[in-house]
């Protein structure tokens, strides 16, 4: 009998890698603020962190990758619309 060798035993399944790439903007934005980083630039960066990772949650835990649906989309203004407003915010106050 002969033996088959599975080449892809040590591969990561999307779902890892989107997990691993969550964690570390979430340890990103954690060390952002353990270093007490302040200003516009940050406050923008954590924000826009933020996004990319409702974003990335919307698409793929929530299954709404493959779908071209409203519920898509009311993810994404979900996401996008709060997004502007709280940018505008932070740009008109500083």
């Amino acid at each position: 009998m002969q033996k088959t060798h599975n080449r892809n035993r040590y591969a990561l399944r999307p779902c890892t890698v989107i997990y691993i790439i969550l964690v570390s903007f979430t340890f990103i934005t954690w060390l952002i603020g353990k270093s007490s980083l302040t200003g516009l630039g940050f406050s923008l960066a954590v924000l826009g962190i933020a996004l990319i990772k409702g974003f990335m949650i919307g698409d793929y835990y929530m299954g709404l990758r493959g779908i071209n649906s409203i519920w898509r989309w009311v993810i994404i203004l979900w996401l996008f619309i709060p997004g502007c407003l709280i940018t505008w915010a932070f740009v008109s106050a500083g």
